[in-house]
């Protein structure tokens, strides 16, 4: 999954690491280990890189409690959890869908800084109450220090970061309209974005510094995902309402099973249509199976007349989905198994026609189209 490499599974939840998270690592134990060096001189150089890679996992492992913290909740409620991915800006769990109220949406996203925050004070606890000293005890103040900004970084109320995620919740909450609530926080995150790149820019273009170069780096991250968060709520939003049945492809390729292949092949060549594959349905106009154009190649031209489709037809392999699920359910269960099409039938098992993803985007299209007056 773009690029990523799993290592595993944490409590049954796939656990990926994107190889930019590689980099940091290197990173942050050159950055520990020098300053544990410069703090504490009596290091060798080899104790203080393992001291510093030892604190860099430990802070990669709060990022991992933080997104399991989001993960447990959601579990409660019912959310299968995809993944957790850690990569260059942190950490990230990825949920087979959203909540179903804005309170159980709330918790979700407050679930992670909470954790944070906990382990913050834990470690200041643990750190103040015992008698550590020394590079041990330095580690222990920056494992709290950087869980208290972890925690505090994740609360700006900006998609797509958690404070984000909390506002949409706030605002879904007050308007009864989960995708507003999308693109508040979105538009919220875009600010933060652009600030953050301000931040970065500003020092490199008046002085030549590059202190603020992380900032510019977040500002780019914020400011794309809280647009393609945007995006995808008023897709989301323009789905509302619509079903399966809405979306069915005009004059579908469907096929009685009791024609033979003759009347098959003489159909075809009349309407002129580019289909390859067709959907067969019995005198019910029951989903029975399925025939492509190349299956005629099997058979004898003298024996077409003599030879019903439901001879030849082969059974079929893909998923049907009902006339009434929802739109967006079925844009979800296409982009899952990776499909093209689909066969929709009704809750008796007639088939009403094949839904293709052209089909939606089309008809997305048509109704953002300006009705003429």
């Amino acid at each position: 999954m773009n690029g990523t490499i799993r290592v595993g599974n944490l409590f049954g939840i796939p656990f990926y690491i994107h190889p930019s998270w590689f980099l940091v690592l290197g990173l942050v134990t050159w950055s520990y280990s020098g300053g544990l060096m410069a703090q504490f001189p009596q290091l060798s150089g080899g104790l203080a890189l393992i001291l510093g890679l030892t604190t860099a996992l430990l802070l990669f492992a709060s990022v991992v409690a933080h997104e399991l913290g989001h993960s447990f909740v959601a579990l409660r409620q019912g959310i299968s959890v995809n993944s957790i991915t850690l990569f260059i800006f942190g950490g990230l769990a990825s949920l087979e869908k959203e909540s179903k109220t804005p309170g159980e949406a709330f918790w979700v996203a407050i679930a992670g800084p909470l954790v944070s925050l906990l382990l913050c004070g834990i470690v200041t606890v643990v750190g103040v109450t015992s008698p550590i000293s020394g590079p041990v005890a330095a580690i222990l103040g920056v494992l709290a220090s950087v869980n208290l900004a972890l925690a505090l970084f994740n609360l700006i109320p900006g998609l797509p970061l958690d404070g984000g995620n909390i506002l949409k919740a706030i605002v879904w909450k007050i308007t009864g309209n989960p995708y507003k609530g999308v693109t508040f926080a979105s538009r919220v995150g875009q600010i933060f974005g652009w600030v953050a790149i301000a931040s970065g820019v500003i020092p490199l273009f008046f002085f030549g510094s590059f202190s603020n170069f992380w900032n510019l780096l977040i500002g780019f991250f914020l400011l794309r995902n809280a647009g393609n968060a945007a995006q995808f709520a008023k897709f989301q939003e323009k789905l509302t309402g619509l079903t399966a049945a809405d979306a069915v492809t005009l004059n579908s390729p469907v096929v009685s099973a009791n024609i033979n292949l003759r009347e098959f092949a003489d159909q075809q060549i009349v309407q002129g249509n580019n289909w390859q594959r067709f959907l067969v349905t019995n005198d019910e106009g029951q989903l029975v199976g399925a025939i492509a154009l190349n299956d005629l190649r099997n058979v004898n031209t003298t024996l077409w007349s003599e030879t019903q489709i439901k001879d030849v037809m082969r059974s079929i392999e893909s998923t049907t989905i009902p006339s009434n699920k929802p739109l967006l359910e079925v844009v979800q269960l296409l982009d899952q198994q990776k499909l093209s099409a689909l066969p929709v039938t009704r809750d008796n098992g007639v088939l009403v026609g094949i839904l293709e993803k052209t089909a939606i985007i089309q008809l997305l299209q048509s109704s953002t189209q300006p009705t003429p007056a």
